[in-house]
């Protein structure tokens, strides 16, 4: 029988594929894993057999989402090793700065090469009117993520906040770790790397919170953000005009929800999967839509990308130490540079300015009344607050998927000047199981942290049956809602 076996199609399956990348959610990571976690756990006494596993592992992860550009985490990692040694052991103020310039010429030239060349080129040539021929540039899997984690780490040595790493192996576990590699979260070396070396460990309470955080991002991902957006939200921005007012703002909701399960889904996913390796990384979600001001809700959304721009650029711009306007255009300068760097697009910039003058107003308005910076509005000023940060967050997030002004004009133009509500019972009765899967996420978004943290106790105290019963039955589901195409992550695109 093994002489029948087709290793062509074994071959076709474990190489890269640019429609099929390797998901946590797809059946192919599933059964990879548990083999990785086999022989991850034989080797759990050999410290650097087990490391080299894992980055061998990472590098493998990462073919399997970009092909061949997997030699630019090697490149990037290489370089910023041999860079922060450097900076590390020099004493000369001037020469560890032309190093730290070296190391972010790479990282960012590498990121301005492969994400902005085509954009900087069109802007460039608007300007001065000449003519730009586009150009076809793959956009490597995350390389917006592992960038900007390795920059962290040569800019904290430069800094004296951080010892550099002994040995290439243990950074290039850092840079290449596979859960949070190709869409976050943005690790910090100061937290990660005293965990490597550490003998490895998995206790009850981590194992029951990684099956918890696991199954919550499965259902998030592959239930409900991947649901709503093939058979309704796709529909709606693919072709606004299409649509009634009603339906346009319907398809505003469901893209908030989906983009938030979708990226909240996955960090939770990387986060249970760390925590079954031994590691443990910082929450990078947090309730964001139940924030009452825009201020919150940054406190709250994509933690480890608002603290990186906090710590790495708008405190580098002057932060709030040179006075209150200059503060203010720090902040603008952070979150469009924030927008930026989510995509080559004006929408994106104006998505991010959008936030920027938000977050600019919070901090006039907290000056015009008084406002400390812990206080935490209660009762119906607080729900006023969650409702129009929500609602402002919504009309940002238009910005956010549409591809061109002109769609983000057809969908504002048809909610306010051809809304329709009359099809409101006719829509949901169509749609029903959108509609359903949509109340189900925001129910399970807004319910009080109380409830949250007993259902994360009680799975976690749980038996080992209950927890396997538990993802089976998630499984199941998963594969019944599954569509017929692979959904990659919204963020795989930065």
């Amino acid at each position: 029988m093994l002489g029948t076996f087709d290793f062509s199609k074994l071959k076709d399956i474990l190489s890269y594929d640019s429609q099929a990348p390797l998901i946590f959610s797809s059946g192919l990571f599933f059964w990879m894993f548990v083999l990785f976690l086999g022989i991850y756990i034989m080797l759990k006494r050999r410290d650097n057999l087990r490391l080299l596993f894992v980055v061998f592992f990472s590098y493998y992860f990462y073919y399997k989402s970009s092909g061949f550009y997997f030699f630019l985490l090697a490149v990037v990692t290489c370089s910023d090793f041999v860079i922060a040694s450097l900076i590390h052991r020099l004493e000369k103020k001037s020469t560890r700065k032309w190093l730290l310039v070296l190391s972010l010429t790479i990282n960012l030239g590498l990121l301005c090469y492969f994400k902005y060349t085509n954009f900087l080129g069109e802007a460039f040539a608007a300007i001065f009117g000449g003519s730009f021929e586009f150009k076809d540039i793959f956009l490597p899997v995350g390389i917006s993520f592992f960038t900007f984690q390795s920059m962290s780490y040569t800019i904290d040595v430069y800094r004296r906040q951080l010892q550099p790493v002994d040995n290439l192996l243990d950074y290039a576990f850092y840079v290449s770790f596979f859960p949070q590699l190709v869409a976050g979260p943005i690790v910090r070396a100061r937290d990660f790397i005293p965990q490597i070396r550490q003998p490895l460990f998995v206790s009850r309470e981590m194992f029951g919170r990684a099956v918890f955080l696991i199954v919550m991002g499965l259902i998030k991902k592959a239930i409900i953000s991947d649901y709503i957006s093939v058979n309704f939200v796709d529909r709606i921005f693919d072709n606004p005009m299409l649509y009634s007012g009603v339906e346009n703002l319907m398809g505003v909701y469901g893209y908030a929800l989906q983009i938030y399960c979708d990226f909240s889904g996955y960090s939770d996913m990387a986060i249970g999967i760390a925590l079954l390796l031994g590691f443990r990384f910082n929450i990078n979600f947090d309730v964001p839509y139940q924030s009452s001001s825009i201020t919150e809700f940054w406190r709250r959304w994509h933690i480890s990308l608002s603290s990186w721009l906090k710590d790495y650029l708008y405190i580098s711009l002057g932060g709030n130490r040179k006075g209150k306007i200059r503060q203010y255009i720090n902040l603008m300068l952070t979150m469009l540079l924030g927008g930026l760097w989510h995509g080559a697009s004006f929408n994106f910039i104006v998505w991010g300015g959008l936030h920027g003058i938000a977050l600019v107003w919070d901090k006039i308005r907290m000056g015009l009344f008084g406002i400390g910076k812990g206080y935490k509005a209660t009762g119906w000023k607080r729900l006023l607050g969650i409702f129009v940060t929500f609602h402002f967050v919504c009309l940002c997030w238009i910005f956010f998927r549409c591809r061109e002004f002109e769609s983000v004009k057809a969908v504002l133009s048809q909610i306010f000047t051809s809304f329709s509500p009359q099809i409101f019972i006719q829509l949901i009765t169509g749609y029903w199981q959108v509609f359903a899967l949509m109340l189900f996420g925001y129910i399970l978004h807004f319910l009080p942290q109380r409830v949250r943290e007993g259902a994360e106790q009680y799975v976690t105290n749980s038996s080992m049956l209950f927890k396997v019963a538990l993802l089976v039955v998630v499984i199941i589901l998963v594969v019944q809602a599954k569509g017929s195409d692979v959904q990659p992550f919204i963020y795989f695109q930065f």
